[in-house]
């Protein structure tokens, strides 16, 4: 029952950031505290990284925890050669628009038909 955890601070940096970890039984990445947290699926036997939701609480808004929560997922899907769906509003609208390096782990459209 015990949760896989990745810790990663976001920013690259040792010491800075957010504690993010990875929940894998649950699929999803989250804070310490789990009240922040981005919920993904996985298709195509694996390989693909559907990232559906990410949420943050009211009173933790503004401090940067939901691009903390995608760098996180992002850099799982890289170290793990998989591609990203960004069906999630926010990484489709605001993190991959801040964020094009990230751009390069897009699932294809070509390679849709073989889901």
């Amino acid at each position: 029952m015990a949760a896989a955890t990745t810790t990663t601070t976001g920013g690259g940096t040792s010491g800075e950031g957010p504690k993010i970890l990875w929940n894998q039984p649950q699929q999803r990445f989250e804070t310490e505290d789990k009240k922040a947290y981005l919920q993904y699926a996985l298709r195509g036997g694996g390989r693909v990284m559907d990232i559906v939701h990410t949420f943050v609480p009211p009173s933790k808004r503004g401090l940067g925890l939901a691009s903390h929560l995608c760098v996180s997922a992002f850099q799982h899907a890289k170290t793990n050669s998989m591609s990203v769906v960004p069906t999630c509003s926010y990484v489709s609208d605001t993190f991959l628009p801040r964020n094009p390096a990230w751009n390069s782990l897009l699932y294809s459209e070509d390679l849709k038909s073989h889901m």
